[in-house]
C-alpha cells in the first residue's frame, strides 16, 4: 500500500486536519492507496505555494525551463514499472495501457520542452508615426490542472506540461481514482530540479472535490483552469470558471463514430474499430462507441468485427491470458450493462455480449441501435460498440452528426478524396481517415466541439490557451495630441 503526501511548496504535506481517504484495487478490493483528504486551506496553501514560485519560474531563460523539462521526462521514463504497478493496482487496467501512458506522457514534457523558444509575439504596423506596437506572450500566472483516471499518466502530464512551458507554475487536482499516479508525476517534475512551487499536487476524498475544487478556481492567483473529464462535470467547472471570469480549456466526454463506406477496406477497418472500442475497456475519451456502416457491407463487417471481439478476452491485468483489464468500478460495469440490456429490450441485436463478472467486462458489439434506446445517444464509456446502416454518404455524415459530442471520428473508405470530403463535414475536434478514433500525439492540436468541450491542448495550439497576449507600444519622437 502506498501512504501518499500532497506535495505543496517543495514539501510532503499531510491534509491540514490529517485527514486521508483509501483508493481500492477495483478487482481485489484491497487498499492500494491511501492519500490525504485536502481540506480547503490545503487547496489555497497550494495556490499560494504555486503563487510564490511564479515569478523565479516565468524569469528562468527559456533553455533552462527545456532542460529541467527534458530532465523530468528521462526520470519518468526511468520509473515506468513503477507507474505501471501503481496504475493497474489503482485502476485496474493492463499493465500496456499504463505503460504507453508513460511513454506519451514522456513525450508531452519533451515537447514542451521543446515549445520554450516558440512562444514569441510578432510587430503590428501602426498608424501612429514613431510608434512600434509589439504584440507580447506571458506567462498567466498560476494554472489549475484537473485530470481524471482514464488515462492517467497522459492526461495528468498533459495538465501541467505546456503550462510549465509557457512560463506558468502549476496546481494539479488529482483524480480521486488515481491518487499515487498523479502524485508520481508530481514526484518526477520536483526531483528533476523544477523548483519548489512550481508543481503543487493536491489530493482529496470524492465527498470533498466540489469544495476543493470551487476553493481552487476561486484563489484570485488561479488564472487558467484547464479540466479533462465528463461533460456533467465539466459544465460545473465552466461555471465556476466564468463566475470567477477565468478563461477554461475543457476536454469532455464524446461518442466517437466510425463511418464505413462501402468501398472501405473492412479488415482494416475492423482492427481499428476493435482497438478503439475496447482497449483500455472503452474508457478512453476517443473510444469508438458508434459504428456507422453501409448497408452493403454492414453484414459482413459485423460478422468480421463479432470474429475479432471474441479473441479480445478481458480478466485480472496481472493474468497473461488477458488482452483487456477490468472496469473501474463495479458501479461502471453495472452502467454499462443496463445502457445494453436497455437497447436489447427495445429490439436491437448483441452479435457479441452481454458479459460481465464483477468489475472485469467482455465486449459487446450492438446491432440496429435507434434513437429510442438510450445507447444511442449516452457515452457509454465501457466495452461497447454499436452499429447503425446507411444507404449514402449524405445519411451517414447525418448520422455522424446526430449527437451531442463532437471529440474524435474516423472515415475509412479507399476514396481518400471521397473520405476527406466527408470527414469535413463530421462534427468534430479531430477526424482521422483510414485510422482509429484513439489516437494521440503530443505536437498534435487535441480537443473538441459541441458537449465534448472547447479550446486545445498539445504543442502551438496551447500557447494561447496558457499565455497573455499582450500589446505592447515603444513610441520614439514626439507624437500629436489633439488638445
Amino acid at each position: 500500500m502506498n501512504e501518499l503526501t500532497m506535495l505543496i511548496g517543495g514539501q510532503d504535506r499531510p491534509a491540514a486536519n490529517g485527514a486521508t481517504f483509501e483508493r481500492h484495487n477495483p478487482l481485489t478490493g484491497a487498499v492500494v492507496s491511501r492519500a490525504p483528504a485536502a481540506t480547503p486551506a490545503d487547496a489555497i496553501a497550494a495556490v499560494d505555494a504555486a503563487a510564490v514560485a511564479f515569478p523565479v519560474w516565468a524569469a528562468l531563460a527559456p533553455g533552462e525551463r527545456r532542460k529541467r523539462l527534458l530532465a523530468a521526462a528521462d526520470l519518468m521514463d526511468r520509473r515506468t514499472a513503477d507507474f505501471i504497478a501503481v496504475g493497474a493496482a489503482e485502476t485496474g487496467a493492463m499493465p500496456n495501457w499504463i505503460g504507453f501512458n508513460v511513454m506519451l506522457a514522456a513525450n508531452m514534457l519533451r515537447e514542451a520542452a521543446a515549445m520554450t523558444t516558440q512562444i514569441d509575439g510578432s510587430v503590428i504596423p501602426s498608424d501612429v508615426p514613431g510608434s512600434l506596437a509589439l504584440a507580447v506572450r506571458q506567462p498567466c500566472g498560476v494554472v489549475l490542472g484537473i485530470a481524471p483516471w482514464n488515462a492517467p499518466v497522459i492526461l495528468g502530464t498533459r495538465a501541467l506540461a505546456m503550462p510549465l512551458a509557457c512560463g506558468n507554475t502549476v496546481v494539479l487536482k488529482a483524480a480521486e481514482a488515481c491518487p499515487g499516479l498523479h502524485r508520481m508525476i508530481g514526484a518526477a517534475l520536483q526531483e528533476a530540479g523544477l523548483g519548489d512551487g512550481v508543481v503543487n499536487v493536491v489530493t482529496n476524498a470524492p465527498e470533498d472535490a466540489a469544495q476543493v475544487v470551487e476553493t481552487l478556481i476561486a484563489h484570485p492567483a488561479v488564472r487558467r483552469v484547464n479540466f479533462t473529464g465528463s461533460t456533467h462535470v465539466g459544465r460545473i467547472i465552466a461555471q465556476h470558471a466564468a463566475k470567477h471570469l477565468k478563461p477554461a480549456l475543457l476536454e469532455l466526454g464524446g461518442k466517437s463514430p466510425v463511418l464505413v463506406l462501402d468501398d472501405a477496406d473492412l479488415d482494416a477497418a475492423v482492427d481499428a474499430v476493435s482497438f478503439g472500442a475496447f482497449f483500455n475497456q472503452g474508457q478512453i475519451c476517443m473510444s469508438t462507441e458508434r459504428v456507422i456502416v453501409h448497408r452493403a457491407i454492414a453484414d459482413e463487417f459485423v460478422e468480421r468485427l463479432a470474429a475479432k471481439a471474441r479473441t479480445l478476452r478481458a480478466g485480472d491485468p496481472s493474468d497473461p491470458s488477458s488482452v483487456l483489464g477490468a472496469m473501474i468500478s463495479s458501479q461502471a460495469v453495472q452502467r454499462v450493462c443496463a445502457l445494453v440490456q436497455d437497447a436489447r429490450d427495445k429490439g436491437a441485436r448483441l452479435p457479441v455480449g452481454l458479459h460481465s463478472d464483477g468489475v472485469i467486462m467482455q465486449p459487446a458489439i450492438v446491432d440496429g441501435v435507434t434513437p429510442e434506446m438510450a445507447l444511442y445517444r449516452d457515452e457509454s464509456f465501457g466495452p461497447v460498440v454499436t452499429v447503425v446502416r446507411f444507404d449514402n454518404d449524405e445519411e451517414a455524415i447525418q448520422l455522424a452528426n446526430d449527437s451531442e459530442f463532437g471529440l474524435s471520428a474516423a472515415v475509412f473508405s479507399r476514396d481518400v478524396s471521397r473520405a476527406l470530403q466527408v470527414a469535413k463535414r463530421i462534427e468534430s475536434g479531430i477526424c482521422h481517415i483510414n485510422g482509429p478514433t484513439v489516437h494521440d500525439e503530443a505536437q498534435m492540436p487535441f480537443g473538441g466541439v459541441k458537449s465534448s468541450g472547447y479550446g486545445r491542448f498539445g504543442s502551438k495550439a496551447s500557447v494561447d490557451a496558457f499565455t497573455e497576449l499582450r500589446w505592447i507600444t515603444i513610441q520614439s519622437g514626439s507624437r500629436h495630441y489633439p488638445i
